[in-house]
């Protein structure tokens, strides 16, 4: 811990040249593993600021134990693991890092495609088991991503830059959200506004790119996964809950669909055991925004999120402004 300036508690470490940065307006302590929400209400009893990950919840408890707060800093672009509204009306600013990572994660959704229409993971298993015994014409055959449909359920700047590679392989993309884009917009990401029964219907890959959010809570389930084709294949690269992944077990097992690649899971760390009995789904720890430098990009912009609220500055990236005001 440094001294002098307000008090920071940093909940995971980043680079030195972030921590400088911090140090030089803050004083900061530094944790080295994942705080217990116990341990997380103890350390932030004294501080102003709080710079945390997607899993450390922010929610009334920690808020009221720490009642000289002034903001908290996520290292993500989602902000489910914090409770808003509940800081709002304690005064306590709340950021997020959108953009710095839009790139990465669209790339880590695409590879999920990939993976899940060309069976990789699957392929490599059998070779590293030492099954592979030479080429033959029927061997482990997948489907084509070229010039075939991708529904994008979510087509904010993630679901954007994912339509936006879709064009590389002459994909026809179809969308559905919220609200509906301009044309000149739609036109830009060759992409079609369609109805989510329709988009469902006749898609051959679905990638979600929605936030989690009681409203967005299974999304997709099992009368979801029966709209599909059975040829289909679903991509869950936003977050865990999204999808109710028993649901999605069932699908897998019974040729509802035909694959999925998943980022996230409800209750990651853990995750259904009926997944790791699956030869067509393909599994990745919640890496979608990890390369060092979309990491370092998060990292300094929360940092600089933190300093801002602190020094009586507007967070470029402030999810809240009334608590500002209340500040």
């Amino acid at each position: 811990m440094t001294a002098g300036g307000p008090r920071v508690l940093l909940t995971r470490r980043v680079p030195s040249s972030i921590l400088e940065k911090l140090e030089a307006a803050c004083d900061v302590q530094l944790e080295e593993s994942p705080l217990s929400p116990a341990q997380l209400r103890e350390r932030i009893r004294d501080k102003q600021g709080l710079i945390c990950v997607l899993t450390d919840r922010v929610d009334e408890a920690l808020l009221d134990a720490s009642p000289g707060l002034k903001v908290v800093a996520n290292i993500a672009v989602g902000y489910n693991n914090i409770d808003v509204p509940a800081s709002t009306a304690r005064g306590v600013m709340v950021t997020n890092t959108p953009g710095v990572l839009d790139d990465s994660t669209a790339d880590l959704a695409f590879a999920l495609i990939l993976a899940t229409a060309r069976r990789l993971t699957e392929a490599e298993a059998y070779v590293r088991a030492g099954k592979w015994q030479g080429w033959h014409l029927k061997q482990m055959l997948g489907v084509d991503v070229h010039h075939a449909t991708l529904g994008i359920i979510g087509m904010g700047r993630i679901g954007q830059q994912i339509a936006r590679r879709a064009s590389g392989f002459k994909m026809r993309v179809l969308y559905h959200n919220r609200n509906r884009w301009p044309a000149d917009v739609e036109k830009w990401l060759n992409a079609e506004y369609v109805g989510k029964d329709q988009l469902l219907a006749q898609s051959d890959f679905v990638v979600l790119q929605i936030p989690y959010s009681p409203a967005t809570h299974h999304y997709i389930g099992a009368p979801e996964l029966k709209q599909m084709k059975p040829t289909a294949i679903l991509i869950n690269s936003t977050r865990g809950g999204v999808v109710d992944d028993a649901a999605l077990v069932d699908a897998l097992k019974n040729g509802t669909i035909r694959a999925a690649g998943l980022d996230v899971f409800e209750n990651e760390p853990k995750l259904h055991p009926g997944f790791l009995a699956l030869k067509n789904v393909v599994l990745a720890p919640h890496v979608g925004s990890s390369t060092e430098a979309t990491r370092r990009a998060m990292a300094m912009t929360a940092a600089k999120n933190a300093v801002a609220a602190l020094t009586g500055a507007t967070p470029p990236n402030l999810l809240n402004p009334a608590a500002r005001a209340k500040a």
